[in-house]
């Protein structure tokens, strides 16, 4: 079936007054005013179709739907369908039986709103209708239609902000790589001005440094030099738990201190620097 056997319905108004019209005697507008408002000739509902290009303003029966005239309408503005000169809720249009017969009736809405979906319900289906023809002209013509040009014109020209380019590129650049530690411990570097930090020693290796290097005291109650440690007693020097270094007179170990405080001596000697 061919597109234009369809029907489609733009506009439906349940209430429309139909009045007879007297003949116009000059060529000026219709006048609401000169018709018999209050005697309307039949009362019904309004639609309006469309099949292919034409509308077709119907009036029917509100209950059973029976048709009472119809209008076809092929151009808007124009002779089917005009408007009267001292309203907007009024319109005179031309019907036709369907034998070639014609006639002009005059038709009103109680309510203004009714009167203008009535008017845009036309108005957009006739802007459809010549879209319609504008886009098959274009199809048959392709070559005629408005082209797209995107070309600069003569004296035309851009402008690009590059500045604020650069700033959002360095702004997202790489993050600095830190420097990578050779030993395995990293160090913070020293703050300005300050001094440079020492690497400390593991404790175990602490106490045998210290004890190869201090000379142990002078026991009081020998009156000789304190003798210097070898190398062996060094080395057992580092299993000590209780004292830091050996306290050693004439080859003989002094007795662990560990367990007594500072001011206390052991029994029979006195204090260190008494």
């Amino acid at each position: 079936m061919e597109e234009s056997e369809y029907e489609s319905v733009l506009c439906v108004k349940p209430e429309v007054h139909v009045y007879r019209i007297p003949p116009r005697a000059t060529n000026r507008g219709y006048r609401a005013a000169e018709w018999q408002l209050d005697q309307p000739s039949w009362s019904g509902r309004l639609r309006i179709t469309a099949k292919g290009q034409v509308a077709y303003i119907k009036l029917e029966d509100r209950t059973s739907g029976e048709l009472f005239a119809q209008a076809p309408v092929d151009q808007f503005p124009g002779t089917a369908v005009e408007s009267v000169m001292d309203s907007s809720r009024y319109f005179v249009i031309r019907i036709e039986d369907g034998n070639g017969r014609r006639a002009f009736i005059g038709i009103g809405f109680g309510d203004r709103g009714d009167a203008f979906d009535f008017n845009v319900a036309l108005q957009d289906h006739f802007k459809w209708v010549k879209q319609q023809c504008e886009f098959a002209k274009q199809a048959e013509n392709p070559d005629q239609g408005p082209k797209l040009d995107l070309s600069f014109k003569e004296g035309q020209t851009i402008k690009l902000n590059i500045a604020n380019m650069k700033k959002k590129e360095g702004a997202a650049g790489p993050p600095r790589a830190r420097p990578a530690s050779t030993g395995g411990l990293s160090l913070l570097p020293p703050p300005p001005g300050g001094k440079t930090s020492t690497l400390i020693p593991p404790p175990g290796e602490q106490l045998s440094v210290a004890a190869s290097v201090v000379q142990p005291a002078v026991a009081p109650s020998s009156g000789r030099p304190p003798a210097r440690l070898s190398q062996a007693q060094a080395g057992s020097s580092s299993d000590l738990s209780t004292t830091p270094f050996p306290h050693t007179t004439s080859g003989k170990e002094l007795p662990h201190l560990g367990g007594r405080k500072e001011d206390e001596a052991p029994p029979g000697q006195p204090l260190f620097g008494a």
